[in-house]
């Protein structure tokens, strides 16, 4: 099995986690993608009643075209779940995401979730946070002083762009610094400077939030419960 078979399989086993009359959270990923192909199949095999929330404009363009139904996480009480990927997760079932520039909306939804569920292939695993570059959203205004300040903090910043040089901007227009910091040693810590510096919109530490994870593997997927 090559990493999109492991992305597959993980992403249709998630859909078993959801039933009638439930409102979903829709993460943001190709292996989210995989998931929301699955749960459009079901609720027409099934005819069931679901109400999606979305992480990104990605994933409402995909939705809306899969014929699931849609509303704002305002219009809401509550999520009964969220499916997302996620870049990494570390042994003690932290996790860093923002890979795909939804990080903001992501953890909007996730916070306002019953019930979070991650759904990655094995090479998402490992023992500590950092190897995965650390996304950062910040405004344009006064980015370039929050990029000093990384640098003077030795975080190893670069501006994520696309081809051409331009800077990758995100659903709400904002940019994205990844931090290269190979190892976190205190996810909580750098969680907290990070949320004190002004400019700064969010991070990608998405510290004490999972409940459920699906792991796909080679001989199939593995559920391991976080809390």
């Amino acid at each position: 099995m090559n990493q999109d078979d492991l992305k597959a399989l993980v992403g249709k086993k998630a859909v078993d986690w959801i039933s009638d009359g439930m409102t979903i959270g829709l993460g943001t990923g190709s292996t989210v993608r995989y998931m929301v192909e699955a749960l459009a199949e079901k609720i027409k095999k099934e005819h069931l009643t679901i109400t999606g929330v979305v992480t990104s404009k990605e994933t409402a363009n995909l939705a809306t075209s899969l014929g699931i139904p849609l509303k704002s996480v305002d219009e809401i009480d509550y999520i009964d779940l969220t499916i997302d990927g996620a870049d990494e997760i570390s042994s003690d079932f932290q996790g860093i995401k923002g890979g795909g520039a939804a990080l903001l909306f992501e953890k909007i939804v996730a916070k306002n979730s019953k019930k979070n569920l991650w759904i990655v292939d094995q090479s998402k695993l490992t023992k500590d946070l950092g190897n995965f570059p650390l996304p950062v959203e910040v405004i344009p205004y006064g980015s370039e002083k929050i990029f000093e300040r990384f640098e003077a903090q030795n975080f190893a910043p670069t501006f994520r762009t696309v081809e051409d040089g331009t800077k990758v901007k995100t659903d709400s227009e904002n940019y994205i610094i990844d931090l290269h910091l190979k190892k976190i040693d205190d996810p909580f810590k750098l969680a907290k400077y990070l949320k004190q510096q002004i400019g700064v919109v969010e991070h990608g530490l998405f510290l004490d939030t999972v409940n459920t994870i699906i792991v796909g593997y080679p001989d199939g997927p593995k559920i391991f419960e976080a809390r």
